[in-house]
C-alpha cells in the first residue's frame, strides 16, 4: 500500500509540483485546494494519466471545521497519512504596515499560521506511535521573508512565516519520539502565481538581480527539497529551516 500525503494549496505552484513529484516517487497524494476545483483536477488528472494515486479535497485551511472534514475525507478516500505538506498561503497587496488593516491580519493569520497548526495537530494525531500511528513527516512551507521582513511590501506575511519558522522547530522537539519529523523549506524568489496575488506580477523578473545566483526559483527546486524532507532519505533531519533562495 503507498503511503498517504496530503498537500494543501496544492491546485497551483509548489503544492502541484510537489504533488506531482510526490506521486512519481511512490506517495498516493491528496491535493487540497480552497475554489479551484479544475486546477486541482488537472493536478490530479496529470498524476492519473502518469499511473499514481491522486484525489483532489476542496477545503479552506483558514477553517478549523472544513480542516476536520478534509482530513475525514482523506482518512476515508486513501487511509491514514503519514505525510503532511503545509503549504496553502496568502500574502496581499503590498503595503506599509501603516496602511494594512485588522481584518487583513487576520486573515493572514488565520490561513498562514492558524491552518498550519490546525492541519499539524491532526497530522499527528494520526502519525504519532503514541496514538497508534507508524510515524510521518511534516514539511511546513515557510519563506526568506520571515528573515527578510519585506519591509514596504508585506511584513504582516513575513511575521506569519516566522511564526512557521517557530513552530517547526518547537513541534519538531515535542514529536521526535512519537516518530514524527518536522522540517521547513524557506523558499527565497520563485517564479509562482502568489506574486501576482500581491499586485506584483513582475516581481521575480524585477528582483532577481539581488540573488547571489542571479535568478529566480522554480516551484520544481523547491518540490525537490519539500520531497526529500518527506523521505527516509531524511531519516535523522528534523527541526532544520532549508533555504531554498539560490544565496538570497
Amino acid at each position: 500500500m503507498k503511503p498517504v500525503l496530503l498537500i494543501t494549496g496544492a491546485s497551483r505552484g509548489i503544492g502541484a509540483a510537489t504533488a506531482v513529484l510526490a506521486a512519481q516517487q511512490g506517495w498516493a497524494v491528496a491535493v487540497n485546494y480552497a475554489s479551484n476545483a479544475p486546477a486541482a483536477d488537472s493536478v490530479v488528472k496529470q498524476i492519473q494519466d502518469a499511473g499514481g494515486t491522486a484525489i483532489a479535497v476542496q477545503a479552506d485551511v483558514g477553517d478549523e471545521a472544513q480542516i476536520l472534514r478534509m482530513f475525514a475525507e482523506v482518512d476515508a478516500k486513501l487511509g491514514r497519512i503519514s505525510g503532511l505538506v503545509n503549504n496553502a498561503g496568502v500574502v496581499d497587496v503590498t503595503a506599509k504596515v501603516q496602511d494594512q488593516s485588522w481584518a487583513r491580519w487576520e486573515r493572514m493569520m488565520r490561513i498562514n499560521v492558524l491552518g498550519s497548526f490546525a492541519c499539524a495537530r491532526e497530522a499527528v494525531k494520526r502519525m504519532s506511535t503514541g496514538h497508534g500511528g507508524s510515524g510521518g513527516s511534516i514539511v511546513n512551507v515557510s519563506s526568506a521573508a520571515a528573515r527578510l521582513g519585506a519591509p514596504g511590501q508585506y511584513v504582516d506575511y513575513a511575521a506569519a512565516k516566522s511564526a512557521i519558522d517557530a513552530f517547526t522547530i518547537g513541534l519538531a522537539k515535542e514529536v521526535a519520539a512519537e516518530g514524527i519529523r518536522v522540517n521547513a523549506v524557506r523558499p527565497g524568489l520563485i517564479d509562482t502565481d502568489i506574486h501576482a496575488s500581491g499586485g506584483l506580477p513582475n516581481r521575480v523578473r524585477d528582483l532577481a538581480h539581488l540573488v547571489p545566483m542571479q535568478r529566480g526559483g522554480t516551484s520544481e527546486e523547491v518540490a525537490q527539497a519539500i520531497v526529500w524532507l518527506l523521505s527516509d532519505a531524511a531519516s535523522y533531519t528534523t527541526m532544520s529551516l532549508m533555504e531554498i533562495s539560490g544565496g538570497r
